[in-house]
Order: structure tokens, then C-alpha cells, then sequence
């Protein structure tokens, strides 16, 4: 079972489609097929550039792929209700059940509400995942109706997540424009969100950093 293959998976893109939909009627930003496959695409490199062997590097990718089907149920607990999902899907794909219990558990522990960076998959999915934070994931076109999830995320010029030659630190670099969000706003909605990503970097033997605006904040 590779992530190629599970992108070719019609089932698959129909709950990745229906969940971002259901979070588009909610206001959310955007989580269909541009964030899933960025955040697993994210999710492998950090495990590659980390050097673990190719099957974990796949492991993280399908995660990655996966983790936000349970919108689809509510987007409440939904780190919970995909890793059921992801569980039954993977399953009746004949997917070994070691590699299905790596997933699963990095799916459920994924949000920043309840999550833990158990595992390495788990804590190359919570960086990924929490750091693709950018303009066009904002799907509402009039400024002058944004609220501050719309503004933080569209304020967002750039965002590079970053390795220092040894691999030893991994900084999170963003360009904000504050004419519409100030850094504040960026902690105010983000906060819990980047203590998560400092516990997860520490899960893979990393210093988590985070500069703003070339700015080290944390």
C-alpha cells in the first residue's frame, strides 16, 4: 500500500472532497486535496531528510493523505473519527496491521485539542500539518468580512519549514503582511498549535523554532 496509490483511490477523494465541503459550509479555510497532499508530502520529507527508511517515510505520507477524512463525520474530535476511518479504509485495503496501527494513531493524535506526539509518524504529521498556514487556504474573497482565522492565514506571505545543516533544529520562517494580522492575532488563534509542534519536534530529537517576520519568537 503506497500513498500513490491511495491518491488514485476514488472512495478516498470522495471523503477528502465531502469533508472540505462540510468544513466550507462551517467557514473554515480550505482542507481538500491541495492541504492533504501538501501536509503528506511535508510529513515524508521531514522523515527523509531525518533518515528513516522509506517504508516509515510511506507511513507518514498515507497519514498525512488521510488525517482530516473525519471532518466529514463533524469537525469536532475529528482527529478521532478519521482514525476510524483511516482504520476501516486501510483494512479492507489489506494493509498490514502494524502499518495500520502507525497510521491510525498518528491521525488521532493529529489536533492540537487532544493529540500527542507518540511516534515519530505522529510527530512528522503534527509539523506538517500545523504548519501549512497560508493566503490561498482563505476561501472568503471580501477582506472587509474576515474574521481572525481569515486574516492570520491570508496575512501569511510565506511559510518555510526549515532544517539547519545538522538537522538538529527545525524552524518554522514566516513572512506576515500586517496590514491584515499582527503577530498577536497569529498567537492568539496559534498558539497551542506551535507549543504542539515544539513537542513533536522533541519527539524526533529537534529544537523547535519559530521566526516571524525574521523575528525569533520562540
Amino acid at each position: 500500500m503506497t500513498y500513490e496509490e491511495l491518491k488514485k483511490n476514488q472512495t478516498i477523494r470522495v471523503y477528502i472532497m465531502r469533508a472540505d465541503e462540510a468544513l466550507a459550509a462551517l467557514g473554515y479555510t480550505e482542507h481538500s486535496f491541495a492541504h492533504v497532499c501538501k501536509v503528506a508530502e511535508t510529513a515524508g520529507g521531514l522523515m527523509e531528510t531525518l533518515g528513516y527508511s522509506a517504508h516509515e517515510v510511506e507511513l507518514a505520507k498515507i497519514a498525512g493523505y488521510l488525517h482530516d477524512i473525519g471532518n466529514l463525520v463533524n469537525r469536532v474530535d475529528h482527529s478521532q473519527s478519521g482514525a476510524v476511518m483511516a482504520f476501516r479504509i486501510l483494512d479492507r485495503l489489506g494493509m498490514d496491521a502494524e502499518d495500520i496501527a502507525s497510521v491510525v494513531c498518528a491521525i488521532g493524535n493529529h489536533d492540537e485539542g487532544t493529540g500527542v506526539p507518540v511516534h515519530p509518524v505522529a510527530a512528522a504529521l503534527i509539523l506538517a500539518d500545523k504548519s501549512d498556514v497560508r493566503r490561498s487556504r482563505v476561501r472568503n474573497t471580501d477582506a472587509s468580512t474576515f474574521d481572525i482565522h481569515d486574516r492570520v492565514n491570508f496575512s501569511v506571505q510565506s511559510a518555510k519549514l526549515d532544517f539547519n545543516d545538522a538537522h538538529t533544529v527545525l524552524t518554522l520562517k514566516l513572512v506576515i503582511d500586517t496590514k491584515y494580522s499582527s503577530v498577536m492575532d497569529y498567537f492568539e488563534i496559534f498558539l497551542e498549535r506551535m507549543i504542539m509542534c515544539r513537542k513533536a519536534a522533541e519527539q524526533l530529537h529537534l529544537v523547535f523554532r519559530l521566526i516571524i517576520n525574521e523575528q525569533t519568537v520562540m
